[in-house]
């Protein structure tokens, strides 16, 4: 790209920016006042109108007229007279509708078709806020409220298009506005680039020339005493230079060749220690290796439940040899997905999708890593028994967010890792997988990444420790059977029913669950929780959020 093409790359977007900023705040302001008085207006209207009816119907009570049809009728007429002094324009409709539906008053006609009386008649929010109703097929923006004496819904509306008209005008001006702004500006800066960039052009071409012919005898011709002149006489400065280092230059070319081995070779030694694009980005750039970087990955904890009380039945050598034929088979599951294993943390592993070297399905990788590895611990567990010795559980907790990545530690000793309130929270969905007896769980965010690659289930609302707020936690899975697929599906809209404090339908949808999938531990679990609260439901400020206190 040239510097012509770049320099209006990055000038122009600024410039319109500037201009689509500005004009943009304009008409959203302007189109916010002119909506907030043009509210305000129906809303003094219909406040007017309340306020009319409820004198009106005062007074009839104050009388004790208010059991004679012939006084309703007259104060109900005079209501429709006042609510037509009320309107402003043609388009203005204020009408009543009945208990029934019917339309028991209005200030002209009002074209009701089945399906708009059937949607005017569902109970709605009647705290006179704004809202859009058809009226013959018409939208109309419309504030409404409930006058209980005569049994109304009292709408006061406008045509919706008229109700807006002053702001789409303003924005309809708003916009040609910016787009002349932004074709002057792009017209004065091709002049003002056309001006600027000619003089360079022809220095650009007469350095060209010497490079084409190579003749470093050749000078460029300095045409002005500015800066572009002083870069012509500095790149013939340089070009005088050059002729002296072109002895130095084979010199440094016998030293790459050599530091080229040396590399291989430490490549070679470190990658049994550190993963191969870690070592590719420290050569390309060491210094940014010591700096830290704000990265979105997947985080993956994985642990052997109960390893303490495998280890004190076994001897050093035999839990040894066993940790590491177990290591190996997750490490290699974890690095064929593009992960890089942190740290092994006693016989948990930690382990990160998406450092040094992003990749587009990273999260994915993560849950699909976690998968195989419950598949690959069946073979590893057969191997456990054949040698009669006890086989392993785990539990896996995956993650997904923004970490900080990067080198830490001192000058003596570094790790290449990840750390953030994200990895705590991972290791905190590992340590739920005891409490549910769920293999591996995985975070909502990590769920909603996967866009719905593979089938989940909605496990629980959970606060964790060290986590503010509550999170929502699924279960991962590879392939369902028709039964497991109808009871996923049933299992999440019960859990959904749960929230809802709908906890008696609830409790039928995991009894369903149940009856699909006997023996099932979550449904069972949730069914016994929807018990309790039936006979004794929570408070009014309850969220279904489960307090955690997972290590």
């Amino acid at each position: 790209m040239k510097i012509r093409a770049k320099f209006l790359a990055i000038v122009l977007p600024i410039i319109v920016a500037g201009i689509l900023v500005g004009g943009i705040s304009a008409a959203s302001i302007a189109r916010n006042a002119v909506t907030r008085v043009t509210v305000r207006l129906m809303g003094f209207k219909t406040d007017q109108l309340a306020q009319y009816m409820d004198n009106q119907w005062r007074m009839l009570v104050e009388n004790q007229l208010g059991s004679r049809p012939e006084m309703v009728r007259a104060a109900q007429a005079g209501i429709e007279s006042y609510a037509r002094s009320l309107l402003l324009s043609d388009t203005e409709l204020v009408f009543a509708l009945d208990q029934k539906g019917a339309v028991a008053m209005a200030t002209g006609d009002v074209p009701l078709s089945e399906a708009e009386a059937a949607a005017l008649a569902r109970p709605a929010a009647t705290d006179r806020s704004l809202g859009t109703i058809r009226v013959g097929g018409v939208p109309r923006v419309a504030s409404r409220f409930l006058f209980e004496p005569f049994g109304w819904t009292v709408f006061t509306t406008e045509v919706q298009d008229v109700f807006y008209q002053d702001v789409t005008r303003i924005t309809w001006q708003t916009l040609i506005l910016i787009a002349g702004a932004c074709a002057v500006a792009v017209v004065l800066l091709l002049l003002f680039v056309r001006v600027l960039m000619t003089p360079l052009a022809r220095t650009a071409s007469a350095m060209k020339s010497i490079i084409t012919s190579n003749d470093l005898s050749s000078r460029v011709t300095v045409d002005y005493r500015d800066e572009i002149g002083e870069m012509s006489q500095t790149f013939n400065v340089m070009i005088g230079e050059l002729e002296k280092a072109y002895d130095r230059i084979k010199g440094y070319a016998f030293q790459a060749v050599v530091s080229q081995k040396k590399e291989k070779k430490i490549r070679h030694i470190f990658q049994k220690y550190v993963p191969q694009e870690l070592i590719d980005k420290f050569f390309a750039n060491p210094e940014a290796m010591l700096v830290g970087e704000n990265r979105q990955l997947s985080v993956l904890f994985s642990d052997i439940r109960s390893f303490t009380t495998i280890s004190e039945g076994l001897a050093p050598d035999v839990l040894v040899s066993g940790l590491n034929r177990y290591f190996s088979v997750m490490v290699d599951i974890i690095m064929n997905r593009g992960g890089i294993v942190d740290k092994y943390i006693g016989d948990a592993i930690m382990a990160f999708f998406g450092a040094p070297v992003g990749h587009e399905n990273d999260a994915l990788g993560s849950v699909q890593a976690g998968l195989e590895m419950l598949d690959a611990l069946d073979g590893f567990n057969a191997e456990q028994r054949r040698r009669s010795e006890p086989e392993f559980h785990i539990g896996v907790g995956i993650n997904f967010g923004i970490v900080t990545v990067g080198n830490i530690g001192t000058e003596r000793k570094m790790d290449y890792t990840v750390i953030g309130d994200m990895v705590n929270v991972a290791s905190r969905l590992e340590g739920l997988t005891k409490r549910y007896h769920q293999p591996v769980i995985i975070s909502e965010i990590l769920k909603d990444k996967m866009d719905g690659a593979l089938p989940t289930r909605l496990i629980d609302t959970v606060a964790v420790k060290g986590r503010h707020g509550g999170i929502r936690v699924y279960a991962p899975h590879r392939d369902l059977a028709p039964a497991q697929e109808q009871a996923f599906r049933r299992h999440n809209e019960a859990m959904e029913l749960y929230y809802q404090r709908r906890f008696a339908e609830a409790e039928q949808g995991f009894s369903e669950v149940a009856r699909l999938l006997p023996g099932d531990t979550l449904a069972g679990m949730m069914t016994e929780r929807c018990q309790a609260m039936v006979g004794s439901p929570p408070a009014a400020d309850w969220d279904g959020v489960e307090i955690m206190d997972t290590k």
